[in-house]
């Protein structure tokens, strides 16, 4: 989650909310996220800190690191963060969890046990032992974000991945900026599975347009086929640019020019 300050942080409050209720089996609101990061050798700091209300009312601190392999000095990292956290001036409960996503068998310890020294512990979630179908059914884009993480129980990559991205278009169309956002932490989450190529897949076939199925199509049908494709051409053309609007209509530069042309007797026909 490297990539999270580009995010908004009242969708990653939710994010963390989400992901304590769904994956965590936690059921408590994000109210505050923390600052943890520490200089000794490198710099370092947490995946993800904040403070957590429960139903109850209780405050406690989570703590989650995503891992996407297996290493042999995470425990010793989850208990660095740990008094790390707590030389920062956190009192009170911290509960910790890594959330292992890599694609090899889970071979981590949960914690450090040295008799007559210590006996520490955090909670271990393995991706693959979460079956997506609980996410995916539910009307919540938090969810189906987080559904990208777990094991699709057989189903191909690329079935999954464009669910996801037509559900969150279906909940969210209506409000590009939390579409964006949302795709954002799909691809950053899909990259640590290795899917970040389905992603960009999802949204190249949801992008994809027919202009002849458009509402504004028909109105310059009676003039002529060009002239709807041209009345098309040249709207999208206020908003966007020559390629992107080639890119979304799947035609080349040169034919989007064409067809401006043909619909327009004052521009003269390419050649």
């Amino acid at each position: 989650m490297t990539d999270k300050d580009i995010i908004s942080r009242d969708t990653l409050k939710r994010l963390t909310t989400d992901l304590a209720r769904h994956l965590l089996g936690i059921e408590a609101e994000a109210v505050e996220l923390l600052e943890t990061q520490n200089q000794r050798i490198e710099d370092r700091r947490a995946d993800l800190v904040a403070r957590m209300r429960a139903r109850d009312g209780q405050e406690f601190l989570l703590h989650v690191e995503i891992a996407n392999n297996n290493r042999s000095e995470m425990p010793l990292r989850m208990l660095r963060y740990y008094t790390d956290i707590r030389f920062a001036g956190h009192k009170g409960p911290i509960r910790q969890f890594l959330i292992y996503i890599g694609t090899g068998p889970l071979s981590m310890p949960n914690g450090i046990a040295e008799p007559e020294l210590l006996d520490y512990r955090y909670g271990l979630v393995d991706m693959h032992q979460v079956n997506c179908t609980g996410l995916l059914v539910q009307d919540n884009p938090d969810a189906l974000v987080l559904a990208v993480l777990c094991d699709f129980g057989g189903r191909q990559p690329q079935e999954v991945v464009g669910y996801i991205v037509r559900r969150l278009k279906e909940l969210l169309g209506a409000d590009e900026q939390r579409f964006r956002e949302y795709m954002t932490m799909l691809e950053i989450l899909s990259e640590n599975r290795g899917l970040k190529a389905q992603v960009m897949e999802a949204q190249r076939m949801l992008t994809q347009v027919d202009i002849r199925q458009l509402p504004s199509y028909s109105i310059g049908y009676e003039d002529g086929e060009t002239m709807g494709e041209a009345l098309i051409v040249r709207r999208l053309l206020t908003q966007l640019d020559t390629e992107k609007v080639a890119a979304l209509l799947g035609l080349s530069t040169e034919e989007v020019a064409r067809i401006i042309a043909k619909g327009n007797p004052e521009i003269p026909d390419s050649e």
